[in-house]
C-alpha cells in the first residue's frame, strides 16, 4: 500500500515541453472537453428568438383586431335588433288602435248628439285615455288648410270668403301615432269661387287709387 505525502497538491499532468499556461488552459477546459459557445451561436439565438417575438405580436395585433370587429359587429346587431323590436311594438299598437277607430267614432258621435252619458260616458273616456297613452293623436279642424298628405276630400265646393282650399267640415277625424299617419281626417273641402280673386284684385286696384288720390284744396 503506498501511503499518501501530506501536503501534496495534485496537478494535471502536463505533456513533455507543455508550460504551466497550457496547464491551466486544459484545467479550465470542460471535463467533456467542450469549450464555450462561439459569439456566431448566441447572435443567432438572439435573432431566432426576435423573429419569434415579433411573428407573436403580429398574432397578437391580428386577434385584436379580430375582437375589435366581432365586438362592433355584436354592437350592430344588437341595435338593429332593437330598431326591429321598436318597428314591430310600433306595427302592433298600429293595427290594434286602427281596429279601435270605429268605436272611437261612435263616442265622437254620440257626445256631438249629447247622448255620452252614465255608464257609456265612463266607459268610453277610459278607451279614450287608453288610446291616448298608447300615442293615439286626434286631429283635423275647420278652417284649416287643405293637405292631401293628411287630409281625403270626400265633398268639394266654392266659397267666396276663402283664399285657398280650405277644410270647412270635419267628416271624420283623422288619427296618428307619432310621426305615422294610421287613418287621414276625412272632410270637406271649398275652394275659392272662380273668378273671385281678380274682382276682389279689381277692387282693391280702385281702393287704393282712391286712397292714392289728389286731395281737394
Amino acid at each position: 500500500m503506498t501511503e499518501e505525502t501530506p501536503g501534496f497538491d495534485e496537478k494535471p499532468d502536463v505533456p513533455s515541453g507543455a508550460t504551466p499556461d497550457d496547464a491551466e488552459s486544459k484545467a479550465a477546459t470542460s471535463p467533456n472537453g467542450e469549450g464555450a459557445a462561439p459569439a456566431g451561436d448566441a447572435t443567432a439565438q438572439i435573432a431566432g428568438l426576435t423573429a419569434q417575438l415579433d411573428q407573436s405580436r403580429k398574432a397578437l395585433e391580428e386577434r385584436t383586431t379580430d375582437l375589435q370587429r366581432l365586438q362592433a359587429e355584436f354592437q350592430n346587431y344588437r341595435r338593429r335588433v332593437e330598431r326591429d323590436r321598436i318597428t314591430v311594438k310600433e306595427i302592433a299598437i298600429a293595427n290594434l288602435l286602427t281596429e279601435l277607430l270605429p268605436v272611437l267614432d261612435d263616442i265622437g258621435r254620440a257626445r256631438e248628439h249629447g247622448e255620452f252619458v252614465g255608464g257609456f260616458k265612463s266607459v268610453g273616456e277610459s278607451l279614450e285615455t287608453v288610446a291616448a297613452k298608447m300615442g293615439l293623436q286626434q286631429f283635423g279642424k275647420e278652417g284649416e288648410p287643405f293637405d292631401p298628405t293628411i287630409h281625403e276630400a270626400l265633398m268639394h265646393s266654392y266659397a267666396p270668403d276663402v283664399t285657398e282650399t280650405t277644410c270647412v267640415a270635419i267628416l271624420q277625424p283623422g288619427y296618428r301615432i307619432g310621426e305615422r299617419t294610421i287613418r287621414p281626417a276625412r272632410v270637406a273641402v271649398a275652394e275659392p269661387q272662380p273668378g273671385a280673386q281678380t274682382v276682389k284684385a279689381e277692387e282693391d286696384s280702385k281702393a287704393d287709387d282712391k286712397d292714392n288720390g289728389p286731395e281737394e284744396g
